[in-house]
């Protein structure tokens, strides 16, 4: 970049913190509860999207996808193993923590996610401290990789897409993005990202 950017966009799960309700997490949840991965997963594709959303309450898709016969655990048990498997990157966390602190800039979250799971993750992890706004899927109504998402987040920041950068760990996104003119790169370790902080002129010191 020729300039120093003006916001920093970022994704959660994969950057800051493990993903929330991937493939893994699932296949950990249908092994924990004894659940027939294959009609379970084949329910859970089915109502993803609404869910990711905001269309659905995360009550509502549990009752869609686990809870749509009797159960020998209950609701609550199996939403708080949802939540338990998140997981920090405690480093990546202290490098954005380190750009916001050094050059003032805002940082952005641009995620998919249901919002009860979200708002679990910003507050068992303290994310308000450092993100100034969150750009998730079921607060806006639109999810990556729709590009209405990056616009909605530019907006909200009040930028031209050229002022932006932007971290996800996912190529597909990070390909979105760039075709609006905003600088993005893939997320691999912290010590790469730290570098590509450093080329974007958002060197977070040592």
């Amino acid at each position: 970049m020729n300039r120093p950017p003006k916001a920093l966009f970022t994704d959660i799960g994969g950057v800051l913190l493990t993903n929330g309700w991937d493939r893994h997490v699932r296949a950990s949840a249908y092994s924990r509860f004894g659940l027939d991965a294959e009609e379970t997963d084949e329910r859970h594709h089915l109502v993803f999207e609404v869910f990711e959303h905001g269309e659905m309450s995360l009550d509502q898709y549990l009752d869609r996808v686990v809870f749509y016969t009797a159960r020998s655990f209950t609701k609550e048990e199996f939403q708080q193993f949802m939540f338990d498997q998140s997981k920090p990157f405690a480093e990546t966390i202290e490098l954005i923590r380190q750009v916001k602190r050094r050059h003032g800039i805002p940082v952005v979250v641009v995620s998919n996610e249901g919002r009860e799971l979200q708002k679990h993750r910003i507050r068992a992890f303290g994310l308000s401290e450092f993100v100034d706004a969150f750009v998730v899927s079921s607060f806006v109504q639109v999810r990556k990789p729709d590009p209405r998402i990056f616009q909605i987040a530019l907006d909200i920041a009040d930028l031209q897409p050229s002022d932006a950068v932007y971290l996800d760990d996912r190529d597909v996104f990070v390909e979105v993005a760039s075709s609006l003119g905003i600088t993005a790169a893939r997320h691999e370790t912290a010590e790469g990202t730290r570098e590509v902080l450093r080329q974007w002129g958002l060197d977070p010191g040592t």
